[in-house]
């Protein structure tokens, strides 16, 4: 067998086996059904940390978060979404102080 031949055997039988996964994943995995939440009204859980749009548009928020991590008070993912929203107002303060606008 000449080494063309084997390099076409190879990128054939590649092709065939990408092609049939992707046609397979359906029914190899499925997509997972989500549940819808029956009054939406109803606000979930707050077990998830605030966002750092949340802490950006609470700034005041944001800064006390920020000192309870620090004496340890708080704990978690806000920690550090807190500190980023600081980061962020305050660079726009520098930045129209700056500017003049």
């Amino acid at each position: 067998m000449s080494p063309s031949k084997t390099i076409i055997i190879v990128l054939v039988t590649l092709v065939i086996g990408f092609a049939s996964g992707f046609i397979l994943r359906p029914v190899i995995a499925p997509a997972q059904q989500t549940v819808a939440i029956a009054s939406p009204s109803i606000a979930p859980a707050s077990s998830e940390a605030r966002g750092t749009q949340y802490f950006v548009a609470n700034i005041e928020e944001a800064r006390q978060v920020v000192a309870g991590c620090r004496d340890g008070l708080v704990r978690g993912g806000e920690c550090a979404t807190a500190e980023e929203a600081i980061v962020q107002v305050d660079a726009q303060e520098r930045r129209k102080r700056f500017l003049g606008n």
